[in-house]
Parts: C-alpha cells; structure tokens; sequence
C-alpha cells in the first residue's frame, strides 16, 4: 500500500514543530536557571537580613527589582526578598555603613514568566494533536470499538481454487456460496435460502485458510477477513462494538462475505470455569450471536469461520439460523495428497525421477501445510548441494526430515549399540514382511535422526484404510514388539531403546479392550471414558465409572493381549533368526535400506509373508 505524501508531510511538521517546542522550553529554563539569579547562593528572610547588617556582617548589596544580592564580610554571598517601600531599608543600610548598588530593572522578567507558564501546556496541546493525527491514521485514538476486519478485494489476491487441491467436496461447498453471490435469482425462483453461515471444521495445516483466501479471490464480491483474537482486548465493551461496527460495514457493503478465522477464541463456551463469569469475551460472543440471527435480519450476508476446535464453540453459535452448515476439511486421501504435491511442485525446477505418486504413497496422514513443507525441504537440499534440480533423492531425504527430524551427525555410536539398533529395527521390518496383515515395510534406517531416534522402520499402507479388523491391529502390535524380542534372542538382554514402542503398544492393547470391544472376556462394550474440562462449564466426571472387578479385568486383559504379542513376535524371530542375522548385516553395511532394493532384499530372503 503506498503511503499517502501529504500525510506523512503533515506528520514530519508535527515532529518537528514539538522536538523544536521541546528546545525552547529547555532552552527557557537553562536561561532561568543560569541567568535568571544565581540559585546556588544562599537565601535569608528580611529579619535576619537586618540583624546581620546590625551585626556589622553586611559589607554591600547589590538591588535589582527589589531582590537584594549580598557580600558579608568574609566573602560569602547571599539573596534577601527587600519590601518594595525603599524608605524602610535605605537608610537602615546606609546608618550601618553598608554600601548600596542599584542595577537597573528588568523588562524581561514578565515574559519569561509568563512564556515559562504557557509554553509547557502549548507543548502538551501540540503532543495531543500529533497523537491524535497519528493514530487515526490506524483507526483513531478514541475508536478502539472499530473494527478491524479487513476488507479484501478480489484483485488483490492471486489464490484461486486453480491453488486448493486434495478437497473436491469442500470446494463444490463453497462454490455454491459463491454462485449463490453471483446470481441470487436462481436461487430466489426455487425458494432456496442460502445457509447464513459455514463453519470450517479439521485439523491444523488442511487448508481452511488457504480455502478462505481463494473464495476471496473467486467472489467479486466485497470480502471481510478478521481474526477471533482481534474482537478481545483489554478494555470492557471493545469486542461487542467491533462486532457491531463490522456488521454495520458489511450491511453497507452487502452482497459481502465475512470470514472468522480461528473463531474458537471468541466463541467459546458461555459460562466457562467452575465459577462461571461473565467477562469481556462473553459479551463479544453475545453480540455476535445477536448480529448473526437476532432482531434485524442480515441480508447478503454470508459467514464464513474456521476452527480446528468446535468442541469449545458455544452451542448458540452452532444452531441453524447462524452457522447452518459445518463443513469438514478432512486429511487429504492418497489422490489428493498426489493433486497437493502437484500444485507446491509449480516453480520448481524438478528431475524426471520425481513421481508425485510414490510421494503421496510415502506421506500417509500428512496434510496440505506439511506436502507443502516437504516440497520446500526437498528444494533447500538440492540447492544446499548446489544441484541444478530436485531429485527423487532429495524429496526422500525431506521426508525423513519432516517424519524423524535432521540427521545428527555429529553423534558417535559404537560399534556395539550400532548392532543393536540394526536388530532392533531389523525385528521390526521382518515381522512387517512375515506378518500378513501389517502394513508393508517400506524403508529401514539406523541413522540417528533430530527426534532423538537412533534408527526407524518406515511402514506404509498399500491404500487408505477407513476400519481396521483386529487381526491388523493385532499384527500392528505384534510388530511394535518386533524390537525388543530381537534385542532378547540375539543379546539376552534389553535396553531403553524400546521405550517408544511400549509405550505405543500398551496404548493401541488399551484401546482395543477398552474402546473396540476386541476382548472375549468383556464382550462388546466400550468402557471408554468421556474426557471433559471442567474449565469449559462442564461438569466433572466421577472416577468410579466402573465397579472394581470390572476394572480389574480391564487390566488383565490388556495385560494378555499384551503378552501375547510379545510372545508372538519373539516366536516368529527365533524361528527365523538366520533372516533376521541376514538383515541385520545388511542393514549395518548400507545403514539405509529402501524402496526396490529393500523389497528385493526381502523376496532373497523370504519369499511372501506367511500365513
């Protein structure tokens, strides 16, 4: 945005005007101070002035504008205030033989009084004005109430849907609002109202925002974008009348489009805390809630909001009538992460190796925001190794990055704890393979990565998985043994290094006896527990959900399940320790085994996974 010249000239004379303001004052009361009398000299009353000069201490004064500057005998000076009648110390003065000097009258004592009391209250008026002109420029010193919602046009964007991908569904959504702004009669003869509201649901990176800003760009209509955290501030009533002031902008501005983005932080829950309240950021949600569907209908007007947390959001918020529609941005599928690598592939020059295919298939659960920082990642290596494109090589690399963190070089492993980690993450790619309903091992490392893991096993599913049975569960956590039941055949012995595995298997066994029902014993029942915070007005959950035996055998359950995956996987290496010692060795040699030639590997060794 270009700055506006006469507005900064005005701003650059104000300056000046007060710094030069500020000199004169200064330069006032160093004349006063220096000039105007010598301060430092020490001052007597009238009465001790005259017992002095009885005294015969006075030897001569020196009178100007009936302020009297003395020299006693010895040299010292001093200052008396002398009554303006003369008759009255003259020829006192004169009977004790002190010698008298009239220096002439100052004219100037008057103005420099009355400048030294103008001046300061003119500086303060001129400060005032300087910072009244300065902050309207930013909405004005008394206009906190303002809103602060931006209004973009959609010419000054360049994101379009041609820039969202991985969210088909999502998209033909919004696309209906933006027909809708277009052509309103379409709708008019069929009755239709268009929802007043759509709340954007999903998880952090999906692409709620970027949707936001290509409906901007595609609209051609005016498009108002705030953030939650602009309404609150620390002064009681702003975000009410930011609310208010927004809507009567968007009234005047109608057909238009609002867009909220991370509503959660205003839209919380109403009574929030076990004291309950009633606070600044209340009153902001009940006025937007009185703007969105209250008294005066708004009309051509169209809400947009994003959240990742519509647990919190207030059930007022959510009614029909306000936010009509909830929209879920899901983790894109196997196709749409191929169609979101394709779009962050643009602009970059890339090596024919690259198949945005097998990087899709490589990054399961990765959403918009992290395909996005891979596609960078891989482009910062390749030109760290100062490549003239971006190689196969370096997206794999970036992946790791992105899943297990940087590579630690600088770290020294012997030669023992390297074996080890070699049969740790070979236990786990070999019952991957042997396993026939584990997900298929894809890449085996004993690199140290920035996670603080010395080595990982990278598993990737054929296709999307919607429901999984129990027997690829069980599978799963067999296989999360795979570990520690290598470290116990080949060295007798454990090590720390299978914590994160524990903790992972001892999560999904708990998971599948207490939220799948996967447990004879129990039967099909979900004991899962209803987690709630009290500090959202909810009310706490008792603790004894459960009587004590039913807990018990909970535990015990998990603990057989458990147990038997353990036994499982220790079972399966020990019959298969040769591959295992195969692996093993291979994996120490190359420290990184993937894609084609782990598969190859794998069909030398063991030809399909048993049954």
């Amino acid at each position: 945005m270009e700055k506006d010249p006469l507005k900064e000239l005005r701003n650059r004379n104000l300056r000046n005007i007060a710094l030069i303001t500020v000199i004169v004052i200064i330069g006032l009361i160093i004349f006063q101070s220096w000039f105007g009398g010598n301060k430092t000299q020490q001052e007597v009353n009238y009465s001790l002035f005259r017992s002095m000069v009885a005294n015969g201490q006075v030897a001569s004064i020196a009178i100007k504008d009936n302020l009297g500057t003395g020299v006693m005998t010895d040299g010292s000076k001093f200052t008396v205030e002398l009554p303006n009648d003369k008759t009255l110390y003259e020829p006192f003065l004169r009977d004790n033989n002190v010698q008298i000097k009239y220096e002439p009258p100052s004219n100037s004592g008057w103005l420099l009084s009355v400048l030294m009391s103008i001046l300061p209250i003119g500086l303060l008026v001129i400060v005032w004005i300087y910072i009244m002109r300065k902050t309207q420029a930013g909405g004005g010193a008394m206009s906190f109430g303002q809103s602060k919602a931006k209004l973009v046009q959609p010419e000054t964007t360049d994101v379009t849907f041609a820039d969202v991908a991985g969210i088909d569904e999502v998209k033909e959504e919004v696309e209906e609002i933006i027909d809708y702004l277009k052509d309103q009669k379409r709708f008019a003869v069929l009755g239709a109202e268009i929802p007043k509201g759509i709340l954007l649901v999903g998880a952090p990176g999906t692409g709620k925002t970027l949707l936001a800003k290509a409906i901007a760009g595609e609209a051609h209509v005016p498009f108002f974008f705030i953030s939650g955290s602009d309404f609150v501030e620390m002064f009681v009533g702003v975000g009410a009348a930011r609310v208010r002031d927004m809507f009567v902008k968007a009234k005047a501005s109608a057909p238009c489009i609002i867009f909220i983005d991370e509503i959660d932080a205003v839209g919380r829950k109403r009574g929030a805390g076990l004291g309950g309240g009633h606070d600044e950021r209340e009153q902001t949600l009940n006025q937007l809630l009185a703007e969105m569907d209250g008294f005066q209908p708004n009309k051509g007007i169209i809400m947009l909001a994003a959240t990742n947390r519509p647990d919190v959001l207030d059930p007022a918020l959510l009614r029909p009538g306000r936010f009509d529609r909830r929209i879920t941005v899901p983790r894109p599928e196997l196709k749409g992460r191929e169609e979101i690598i394709n779009v962050h592939l643009r602009g970059k020059t890339i090596a024919p190796d690259v198949d945005p295919a097998v990087l899709a298939r490589q990054t399961p659960g990765f959403v918009g925001a992290d395909l996005k920082n891979l596609c960078n990642e891989a482009a910062l290596l390749a030109a760290r190794e100062n490549k003239s494109v971006v190689e196969m090589v370096d997206f794999e690399e970036a992946t790791d990055r992105v899943i297990a963190g940087v590579r630690r070089k600088g770290i020294i492993i012997s030669k023992e704890v390297r074996e080890r980690i070699a049969y740790h993450e070979s236990g786990h790619a070999l019952l991957g393979r042997l396993l026939p309903k584990a997900d298929p091992v894809h890449k085996i490392s004993i690199i140290p990565r920035g996670n603080g893991s010395l080595g990982f096993t990278l598993q990737l599913p054929l296709e999307e998985k919607y429901i999984v049975s129990e027997e690829e569960l069980t599978d799963k956590l067999i296989t999360l043994f795979g570990g520690r039941a290598a470290e116990e055949i080949v060295f007798n012995d454990f090590t720390t290094g299978a914590y994160d595995d524990l903790k992972q298997a001892t999560k999904l066994a708990k998971r599948m006896v207490v939220e799948y029902g996967m447990s004879k014993k129990l039967g099909p029942i979900s004991l899962a527990r209803e987690h709630v915070d009290v500090f959202l007005g909810e009310e706490i959950v008792k603790s004894n959900e459960h009587s004590e035996a039913l807990s018990s055998l909970v535990d015990s359950e998990i603990r057989r399940l458990i147990t038997n995956s353990y036994e499982s996987a220790r079972d399966l290496l020990s019959e298969h320790r040769s591959i295992l010692d195969r692996l093993a060795s291979a994996l120490l040699e190359k420290e990184i085994i993937a894609g084609k030639e782990l598969q190859q590997l794998f069909s030398s060794l063991i030809p399909e996974p048993v049954s």
